[in-house]
């Protein structure tokens, strides 16, 4: 507190006064000052002591406020063994880690994710394809998580062989299903692509007869295909886009005439009920995030490329982060 005091206001200037008015000025000039030092003096140490509570109070109400952001920076980012879905997962978590927040990614099957993200067990989750692959799921979920947008919109679900097989159309498999085996390999029994296929396709192009969908994992799947192309022979297998498998092997997608393995599709990032009002700045930088096709299949080729079984996770996101220093700087600004 600082207090002026205007000096005209407490008498005449000395020099107007007579000498012997001088001394009488100056006495009870003296004797105003030790009566303002009397009264502003208490309310100085008033001043003083609730300065110091207001201190105290914001110092306070400071650590409170630290607390509460250190407690909102653990999440947990539960994926599914898609290599789209490794791959955006742990370029999150490593941004994010290098950010300050503590991350943990649960790998999962897609039905405990979803129950995961509606139950607030899980914070977010990076493959969400709609409107078709996980139809199901946002049947029975939508409404009990938030859609924090969409980062790849051009998502799709096929049957690819490989390009020295004859057939053109999902239609044409049945014609050398005695060469497949009676086989078409799939990903994981849990997964939409499954679904889509042993549902829909199959049943349409009149192969239900004939060939078996054959479920495993997705390593699994790509290891036969691996194995199927250096031997020359015949395999079909369920897959997407985007995918790297696409620039490791020489592949192509089946036609789909009918439309029954759907259209293109969008791949949204969902997070727990409450996650936007919690984390108002993150939810912010999630729903701008994009990723075109040369971005992600230069992401996932860094990371399975070299060895599908055995990806190179961590190593493959850290190179390409420092290849693309200035995209992931833009992530979170």
């Amino acid at each position: 507190m600082t207090i002026c005091f205007d000096a005209p206001r407490f008498g005449f200037r000395e020099a107007e006064l007579p000498a012997n008015e001088r001394k009488l000025t100056m006495f009870r000039s003296k004797q105003t000052l030790r009566i303002l030092a009397g009264i502003l003096l208490p309310l100085a140490l008033v001043a003083t002591a609730c300065s110091s509570d207001s201190s105290d109070d914001q110092a306070s109400n400071n650590t409170a406020k630290a607390s509460e952001n250190a407690s909102g920076k653990s999440l947990t980012i539960g994926y599914i063994p898609w290599d789209e879905d490794i791959a955006v997962t742990y370029l999150w978590k490593q941004v994010l880690e290098d950010a300050g927040y503590t991350v943990e990614a649960k790998q999962l099957d897609v039905a405990p994710t979803f129950t995961g993200v509606a139950e607030g067990d899980i914070d977010l989750f990076f493959d969400t394809w709609l409107p078709t692959t996980h139809a199901d799921y946002w049947e029975q979920f939508g409404d009990k998580v938030e859609d924090l947008g969409v980062w790849y919109d051009n998502a799709k679900l096929t049957i690819a062989v490989p390009d020295y097989m004859d057939v053109k159309t999902i239609a044409d498999l049945k014609s050398i299903a005695g060469d497949l085996n009676g086989e078409i390999i799939g990903i994981e029994p849990g997964a939409g692509l499954t679904r889509v296929t042993r549902d829909t396709a199959m049943p349409g192009y009149g192969l239900t007869d004939s060939l078996t969908l054959v479920t495993s994992s997705t390593v699994a799947m790509l290891t036969a295909l691996d194995k199927a192309i250096q031997d020359k022979k015949p395999i079909a297998v369920t897959l997407w886009r985007p995918h790297w498998a696409y620039a490791a092997f020489e592949i192509r997608d089946l036609e789909d005439p009918e439309g029954l393995m759907g259209g293109a599709e969008q791949i949204h990032v969902i997070g727990r009920k409450g996650f936007g009002a919690d984390n108002p700045e993150l939810a912010a930088a999630l729903k701008k995030f994009k990723l075109d096709d040369a971005q992600l299949a230069s992401l996932e080729a860094e990371i399975f490329e070299k060895d599908a079984k055995n990806p190179d996770i961590e190593g493959g996101v850290d190179r390409w982060m420092k290849a693309n220093e200035e995209f992931v700087s833009s992530i979170l600004g």
